[in-house]
């Protein structure tokens, strides 16, 4: 491709990360300034600002009033975690793996925490194992948004309502994004650096009646850490739903997630939240519709992820390489954009088959997706045209 016909327009910002993500648009440090720092986080206003990152949580979302929320160490990892070794073993398990973390969530389930009775169904990256096939009677762990393989749940309603077993769902790059139907729900995790763009280590923990009801009546076989323990006496720990956190928090963090929810308030909470998303994903599709190189990884339309676009080259020149040249080819093609500051960190996640993976939650300015679409074109040229296997 000739140099005259490299995009004239970039986009604001490159910022397309799935994690963490881009910051709200207008974000700067001095939204910080405030923060509740070199205080304890136990003192009353430091638990203040934590029941208030709960409370709008809640109110944003439309959590149900007699679901608990707590914030928890570790992300969404360590919110799932908590959920996995505290509530598994009650009942038999299924887990539904279709992209790397729900495969990560399978090998924690089948060989650390190694339940007798545990089965793993699977499908490939871009698509989904049968739903409705799932025994309720059994604890089921999925996760509702497959950020590395661009491919969701479509809806809840493959979720019994009369079902003996818990839902357990993974929901971290759905979660403000997506509507969540919280009724089908027993435990939903999240965290803030996805669909809000805030600061990592924090994660967010949902439990329904029926899964509080699991922990005060259910007993692992299996020691767990501080950090896991939700349960004391056989009695939930009530406060960590109230703000008071098992281990410390980054009140620095707290600061900036309060920040975030106020923009999502502003702009029409999880209606806005989710609107600027799929008008975000319609700039790709619109684009991708057209290309002749470019296509979804996940081929159902009804599945494609709104929010971690993952996309695969179709080119015949790039079908025909060996899938080490697939990757090398890919990355340079990362490479080529980052270079032209056009993208950063649109890569396909390291265990997804070779390609892009672009963010489109409601923190990225659809103007910028606009802009970035030629540059894939012109990136793709450029790879073409110099690749080194």
């Amino acid at each position: 491709m000739t140099e005259e016909l490299r995009p004239e327009r970039r986009p604001n910002s490159p910022l397309f990360s799935s994690g963490p993500c881009a910051k709200r648009p207008g974000w700067s440090p001095q939204v910080l300034e405030n923060a509740f720092l070199g205080r304890s986080h136990r003192a009353a206003e430091g638990k203040a600002r934590l029941k208030a990152v709960i409370d709008e949580h809640r109110a944003l979302l439309g959590i149900p009033d007699d679901y608990k929320i707590g914030i928890v160490p570790g992300s969404d990892t360590g919110a799932v975690e908590m959920a996995l070794w505290s509530l598994l073993g009650a009942r038999p398990s299924t887990i539904l793996a279709w992209e790397s973390f729900g495969s990560g969530w399978a090998t924690d389930v089948v060989k650390q925490l190694k339940l007798a009775d545990a089965e793993v169904v699977t499908a490939g990256y871009g698509e989904l194992p049968d739903l409705n096939a799932t025994d309720w009677n059994r604890d089921v762990v999925f996760t509702w948004n497959g950020t590395t393989s661009g491919v969701r749940v479509p809806n809840g309603d493959w979720i019994a309502d009369d079902r003996e077993g818990l839902a357990i769902c993974d929901a971290t790059s759905a979660v403000f994004a997506m509507e969540m139907p919280w009724e089908k729900l027993d435990v939903v995790t999240w965290s803030w650096q996805k669909v809000l763009g805030s600061e990592a280590a924090h994660g967010m923990l949902v439990l329904s009646p029926r899964a509080v009801e699991r922990l005060e009546n259910y007993t692992p076989a299996w020691p767990l850490p501080k950090v896991f323990r939700m349960t004391k006496g056989g009695k939930l720990i009530d406060g960590i739903f109230k703000g008071e956190t098992i281990n410390t928090p980054s009140m620095l963090a707290v600061e900036d997630v309060l920040d975030a929810l106020t923009w999502a308030k502003s702009i029409g909470g999880q209606e806005g939240m989710i609107a600027r998303t799929t008008a975000n994903a319609k700039v790709i599709s619109d684009f991708v519709e057209q290309s002749d190189w470019l296509d979804y990884l996940a081929t159902n339309p009804e599945i494609r992820s709104p929010s971690s676009v993952c996309l695969k080259i179709t080119d015949d020149w790039f079908a025909g390489l060996s899938d080490d040249d697939q990757a090398k080819a890919a990355k340079q093609l990362v490479s080529i954009l980052a270079g032209e500051g056009a993208a950063l960190d649109i890569g396909a996640y390291r265990d997804a088959p070779a390609g892009l993976r672009i963010w489109a939650g409601a923190t990225v300015e659809a103007d910028d997706l606009t802009a970035l679409m030629p540059w894939l074109d012109w990136g793709y040229a450029e790879l073409k045209k110099n690749f080194q296997k």
